[in-house]
């Protein structure tokens, strides 16, 4: 098929070099012309993730700023980045942008095509925002072009695997004709297919991500216990993730969840829930809990020395090992944090300073060699190279259970 890919940031890159590996013609479109010229280049490219380099060096992929290259699609993919507020609160702006482009080119299309939304949306969302943008091409949506809900489950740092190998592909469909296009589009990967409404689609995404967030909250809570009773925590999820029922994902118990999903898409959810009227108090608490985990190692290290005037190193800073993307990341509440009390922080990571450093100024990059030799630590990404450093006769608190870390002179876990 031909595929046109709206928005050539993690979603987009990765669907589009998966789609070309699939066999499909595909054309990524962004405003950002200097991006584009990075993937055209295959060098320097915008995101960090396992095995993309060498997946661009091997499909064809063109790319255009012209959504006038995306006439005679099959599939459109809207791929924009959508963003949420504290309240939940969603910014929409690329993608009423995107709508009305795509607009444009449904007015030339010849053929019929079906416009399928990737970007995470509250329910109702493509039904009261998306259809009616599209529509004022003057064609109408399920009788002159297809509309669905293209719900993306990849985890940074192994997207290329999960989209190749998904749990379960789901496709939200205005109507019949449009699911059947996207069925035929997905039926080379091996995966249980679910069909249902635009909204129950969107809710899905939601609800999934609102659940794994639920987990690490919850198992945070159950940590914060097991520390105060001197019990280890791990062996406690150990023994819970034996059950069948519960399993042994999501489990390990730290500093909390970040990223560009878990925490937005539970905002996204609690602000719908209560816009019907509904106060959702578990998610609510979900959310609190989270923010106010990420500030424990702080609250740990101000036990053992004075902040003020201190210089404290952290080791890690994007959100999860494998990745450069700090969105959310907790070492920017703990580096803000620190900060607030008069410390200087050195930061290491392997992939996320310049990221990090546009959001936390102030801080000072540093070598892994730096930041050990601090007044103290704090161990924020279980990056791999982590587990291999010397922390004897440090102070470390540690976020992610590096257990090379138990060596230092004084060592304190999170949540054991």
């Amino acid at each position: 098929m031909k595929i046109s890919i709206i928005g050539a940031g993690y979603v987009g890159l990765i669907s589009g070099a998966c789609f070309a590996k699939l066999g499909h013609d595909v054309v990524l479109i962004d405003i950002d012309a200097d991006k584009l010229a990075t993937i055209a280049k295959k060098e320097d490219l915008p995101i960090h993730e396992e095995g993309l380099q060498e997946l661009l060096e091997e499909v064809h992929i063109d790319t255009s700023t012209d959504y006038g290259k995306t006439v005679d699609s099959d599939v459109i993919f809207v791929c924009v980045g959508t963003t949420a507020d504290e309240n939940g609160n969603i910014f929409s702006e690329h993608l009423i942008n995107a709508a009305n482009d795509i607009a444009g080119v449904l007015k030339k299309q010849q053929k019929y095509c079906v416009v399928a939304v990737k970007s995470t949306v509250g329910p109702g969302m493509t039904e009261s925002l998306v259809i009616p943008l599209l529509e004022k091409s003057g064609r109408k949506a399920g009788k002159d072009f297809g509309i669905c809900m293209s719900p993306e489950f990849l985890q940074e740092g192994r997207g290329i695997y999960h989209f190749m190998n998904p749990s379960r592909i789901i496709i939200g469909e205005y109507d019949g004709r449009s699911g059947d296009v996207l069925e035929r589009l997905h039926q080379s990967l091996k995966a249980p297919v679910m069909r249902a409404s635009l909204r129950t689609a969107e809710m899905i995404k939601l609800a999934s991500n609102a659940f794994l967030a639920t987990k690490i909250s919850f198992i945070n809570e159950i940590g914060n216990i097991c520390k105060k009773l001197g019990i280890d925590t791990y062996e406690v999820a150990r023994g819970m993730g034996l059950d069948e029922r519960i399993g042994n994902k999501f489990l390990n118990a730290g500093i909390g969840f970040g990223g560009s999903c878990l925490p937005k898409d539970l905002r996204i959810l609690i602000s719908g829930a209560r816009e019907t009227g509904y106060q959702p108090e578990l998610l609510r608490e979900v959310s609190n809990l989270n923010e106010n985990q990420a500030l424990k190692p702080v609250e740990l290290l101000k036990k053992h020395i004075k902040l003020q005037g201190a210089t404290v190193g952290i080791l890690g800073l994007a959100f999860k090992p494998g990745t450069d993307d700090i969105r959310d990341s907790r070492a920017i509440k703990v580096a803000e944090a620190l900060l607030a009390e008069g410390a200087m922080v050195k930061v290491y990571d392997p992939l996320a300073v310049a990221n990090f450093i546009k959001t936390c100024p102030q801080v000072l990059p540093a070598s892994k060699e730096e930041v050990l030799d601090s007044d103290a630590v704090i161990i924020l990404t279980e990056w791999e190279e982590f587990m291999e450093l010397d922390y004897r006769g440090k102070i470390v608190i540690d976020g992610r259970r590096i257990e090379k870390a138990r060596e230092a002179r004084i060592y304190e876990g999170v949540c054991w």
